[in-house]
């Protein structure tokens, strides 16, 4: 009954979105170029000559196609964040999962296909760390005579926090998995590009947003940060958060926000103050034994026509290890029953019928390489299965029913039960390595819980689902009781999430209906950690017509160097 539910309030949906829809085309040339920061040069991949790149404005319902031109020295692709791409994963573009990577010379035309997403996502590429300087916001207004739940803002203004590198991002984790070594920490963390006016640098430049007395903007926020949660706050001023990951929530006010890596936020700020320069500030946030560099990026909230300076003294936000202000936050995130959003339909208990229970660790595995430094390396891991990329990419062989890339038994439960939370003297967790995917029918009621465990330092795990949204509908701290913990669940006004920080010391739990047939990524958006092997592969097997099938394979596909 909840997919019937579920497809007519969509298809109704749809319908009005289809009578406004409109096709965009943007072209990314994708090249090295120069930047200088915190009085050195480095020398980055980017799109278009930017830091960010450019933004992708559309309406919601639209389609756009982006041909994108490699002009660098090596391969990559692109994954359009968030967009769920209906029967269309060949599109989806994370590296040897969907397709295999642009080849340097070559280009690629991708048909991004967008649905009932509404707000903002984001594109970045999807190769090894490329996307920490390939990456931009994608913006989706309102289709036609569609509004906002929300008063009209009177500006916008899109901030990309990001992690900064005095070097480049690929050559960076090539050298880190290469010694069997955790790569660096950042150098800094920028705000659009800018790294503000706290590290020393005389020419490093701080962003600045000009606002007028009395009107308010929207703030549209992506942490593309490689390995760091953040928080993020503007000085004095109130932040009303009234969407996340392209879904709107229950609207909801708070001195700063907390955001994980992949993740999107909508939010509300009113220009009424007195008339000053007020810093935005972010730094990061961890429960992890081993936390990120503790920085505090600046940028400048500037009313019109003001001359003066800022106090750096004056910057307050959470202190990077504050849980309870993490908590705070995030659980005060809720749907919003509003006709701009699809109706919740939630699977309930009798709907479930495909269960997942999936840990997370970070291990070690003995490291071969000719150029380790070390005799056992870092290894990430979901159910003691370590993610190996295949030589082709796995929605090709899974097509052409090519055998020998992928297994289809990754296992729905771990293969030990321990304290995975608590004292784990004495425990040994065997790690092996694989492509192996989680299958599922069409149609099928699935719910995943994702348990932390305390192998290697801990710490929290933001986990991205391509193409879907999925209902969070409970967390905890300590293991999760399937007995007793499902009693807790919100089945009433989950938020739509695609991507989830699953706690250091903790679980979550996630709803959906497999109502997308392809293959589709999962993985930790904590970069280290997808390099180390922390994700694996949702398919969705096709349904019993066309329109509940994956779309044909395109012929322009690029091609892999072994086929």
């Amino acid at each position: 009954m909840g997919l019937v539910t579920w497809s007519v309030g969509v298809l109704f949906l749809s319908t009005l979105l289809l009578c406004s829809a409109d096709v965009h085309h943007y072209e990314f040339f994708v090249r090295e170029s120069n930047f200088k920061k915190m009085c050195n040069t480095s020398t980055l991949l980017v799109v278009n000559n930017s830091y960010p790149g450019p933004e992708i404005r559309v309406h919601r319902g639209d389609t756009v196609f982006v041909n994108v031109h490699n002009r660098g020295k090596y391969g990559f692709t692109i994954h359009w964040h968030g967009v769920k791409q209906p029967r269309n994963p060949w599109f989806d573009g994370p590296e040897f999962i969907t397709q295999c990577p642009i080849r340097p010379r070559t280009n690629f035309t991708y048909k991004i296909i967008l649905s009932e997403e509404i707000g903002t996502l984001w594109w970045h590429a999807h190769s090894d760390w490329t996307r920490g300087s390939v990456h931009g916001a994608i913006v989706i207004l309102p289709a036609e005579n569609e509004t906002s739940p929300f008063p009209t803002p009177d500006g916008e203004q899109t901030i990309i926090l990001e992690s900064w590198y005095n070097g480049n991002f690929k050559k960076i984790i090539d050298k880190a998995l290469a010694a069997g070594t955790p790569p660096p920490q950042p150098d800094a963390y920028a705000i659009n590009g800018h790294l503000g006016d706290t590290y020393g640098c005389p020419t490093d430049t701080i962003f600045r947003m000009e606002v007028d007395y009395e009107k308010t903007y929207l703030l549209r926020i992506i942490n593309a940060a490689m390995n760091e949660q953040q928080f993020f706050t503007i000085m004095n001023h109130t932040l009303t958060v009234v969407a996340v990951d392209a879904s709107y929530v229950r609207r909801f006010k708070s001195d700063y926000i907390l955001i994980s890596p992949g993740q999107t936020m909508d939010v509300l700020v009113s220009a009424n103050q007195n008339a000053g320069q007020y810093y935005m500030a972010t730094r990061p946030f961890s429960d992890s034994d081993v936390p990120p560099v503790d920085f505090i990026t600046t940028g400048i909230f500037q009313y019109t026509n003001f001359v003066g300076g800022s106090n750096a003294s004056l910057i307050t936000l959470p202190a990077m290890n504050n849980t309870d202000a993490m908590l705070n936050f995030i659980s005060r995130i809720r749907n919003t029953n509003v006709t701009q959003n699809p109706p919740i339909n939630v699977p309930v208990d009798t709907d479930i019928n495909r269960r997942v229970f999936i840990t997370l660790a970070v291990n070690d595995l003995p490291c071969k390489n000719t150029k380790c430094v070390v005799s056992d390396g870092f290894a990430a891991s979901l159910n003691n299965v370590s993610f190996v990329y295949p030589h082709i990419d796995v929605l090709q062989a899974y097509y052409r029913n090519i055998r020998g890339v992928f297994a289809e038994n990754f296992p729905f439960l771990p293969p030990e039960f321990y304290d995975f939370t608590g004292n784990l003297t004495g425990v040994v967790s065997a790690v092996e390595v694989g492509t192996r995917a989680i299958c599922v029918n069409y149609g099928d009621a699935v719910e995943i819980v994702l348990q932390s465990t305390q192998m290697g330092a801990g710490g929290s795990h933001p986990i991205h689902l391509h193409g879907y949204s999925f209902y969070w509908v409970g967390a905890g701290f300590g293991n999760f009781n399937g007995e007793t913990d499902p009693s807790t669940y919100n089945l009433v006004d989950p938020p739509l999430m695609n991507t989830i920080d699953v706690p250091g010391t903790g679980w979550v739990a996630i709803r959906f209906f497999a109502n997308n047939p392809g293959v589709w990524y999962m993985h930790c958006h904590f970069e280290r950690h997808t390099s180390w092997g922390m994700s694996t592969v949702l398919i969705v097997r096709n349904g019993s017509t066309i329109e509940t099938s994956i779309r044909p394979r395109p012929s322009t596909m690029p091609r892999c160097l072994r086929t």
